[in-house]
């Protein structure tokens, strides 16, 4: 079973920023092999991007008890997105925004005349797992425990010992499992054709006669809540974090609300939640001199890609004004986040909240951030914040 890259390549450590190493690897080694992982790291945009696009010589394709829409190629995969789709028209996702701007100002209302807040554990975390369940039909009560679940599944190590990886195995095949009865159990309720939710959308989606199958409902389950829950927390955060690096950025937000979209799009390519996905070799190959074999592994490294010398001027510079802006962190080609519309109002409608009911927020410094613990996806588990001036 593989969810991602699980065990993090040599150089890369968990504690610090990747971009440093990033750099490092673009300049001497831009496309490089990790014999312990049996997988080819890929740092500049033009790879990333081609190894993204091109699904006849990089297969999505891997083993596992669930096959989700990233684990397919076409033909499988444009039936499957056809379906899917269904539930992410333009028309569809704008229609969430009452809801979303209702949750977060529930979530903002008990930080109201508080000195100190942490906005993970407050705002970013349980926004997306709200709106997500909600889109499920998942009851309040049911929230902590798929939230657990799915961190669990985008977890990683940097410990390579067979016996801390079979654990960790052994734990995401665990959770999956627990993932899978519980929806299965909400899709075979008669009451779930009855509920104004995306499941019963989706049991009722054709495309050409063809329907989604018990199957292929569970995968866009587990899908929908670990991509799209993991994804707005660390784009919600990681956004914050940026403003409060940047003061006089965060100063003109607060009085210009109409500049947090450009603000969001530059997060995602100067600190995008998803650093990397990976892909599998169809065919020997030779790419840049190096050669790569049928079956290995290649990781394109998005967050690699998205500050690339050679495609965005000053690529550390944090500047939201950049145009264009053509980030790779929704990925690229037939891959390309089908939820990338819904993380992004999510995102423009907590900030734009945060920024009316928390006047003056700023960083604690005062305490040490830690990052998650994952290899491919970028975060923190928390971001203390100062309320108002001391």
């Amino acid at each position: 079973m593989n969810y991602g890259l699980l065990v993090r390549p040599r150089g890369l450590v968990e504690a610090d920023s990747p971009h440093d190493w990033f750099k490092k690897m673009r300049k001497n080694a831009p496309i490089s092999f990790d014999p312990e992982r049996n997988c080819w790291d890929v740092f500049c945009y033009e790879d990333v991007q081609m190894v993204l696009q091109n699904f006849k010589l990089f297969s999505s394709k891997r083993n596992g008890n669930v096959q989700t829409l990233l684990d397919l190629d076409p033909p499988t995969h444009r039936r499957y997105r056809n379906l899917i789709s269904k539930a992410f028209i333009p028309r569809t996702i704008q229609e969430l925004e009452p809801r979303i701007t209702a949750i977060t100002h529930e979530l903002l209302a008990p930080q109201q005349g508080k000195r100190k807040i942490d906005i993970v554990a407050e705002i970013a975390n349980p926004l997306p797992v709200t709106v997500i369940s909600e889109m499920l039909g998942v009851p309040s009560d049911d929230r902590k425990i798929l939230k657990e679940w799915s961190d669990i599944l985008v977890g990683g190590t940097q410990n390579v010992s067979p016996n801390v990886m079979y654990k960790l195995f052994a734990k995401q095949e665990k959770a999956m499992v627990d993932l899978q009865r519980y929806f299965k159990r909400k899709i075979t309720k008669r009451h779930i054709n009855e509920t104004n939710n995306i499941i019963s959308t989706l049991m009722q989606a054709e495309v050409d006669g063809d329907k989604l199958s018990m199957d292929e409902l569970l995968s866009f389950c587990f899908l929908l809540l670990v991509a799209g829950n993991e994804t707005t927390t660390h784009l919600i955060s990681n956004t914050m974090l940026t403003l409060f690096e940047q003061p006089d950025i965060l100063n003109l937000l607060y009085s210009d609300h109409s500049l947090i979209p450009a603000a969001i799009d530059e997060v995602l390519r100067y600190r995008s939640p998803f650093q990397g996905m990976n892909r599998f070799v169809t065919e020997d190959m030779e790419l840049k001199g190096m050669n790569l074999k049928k079956g290995q592994e290649v990781m394109a490294w998005i967050g690699s890609a998205n500050r690339d010398e050679n495609v965005f001027d000053k690529p550390d510079v944090f500047d939201i004004n950049r145009s264009p802006n053509h980030s790779l962190s929704f990925g690229a080609g037939v891959h390309y986040c089908l939820g990338s519309q819904l993380a992004k109002l999510e995102a423009k409608i907590c900030i734009a909240e945060m920024l009316k009911a928390l006047p003056n927020m700023k960083l604690d410094t005062s305490k040490q951030l830690r990052m998650i613990s994952s290899t491919f996806v970028y975060g923190y588990k928390e971001l203390p914040v100062i309320l108002g001036s001391e």
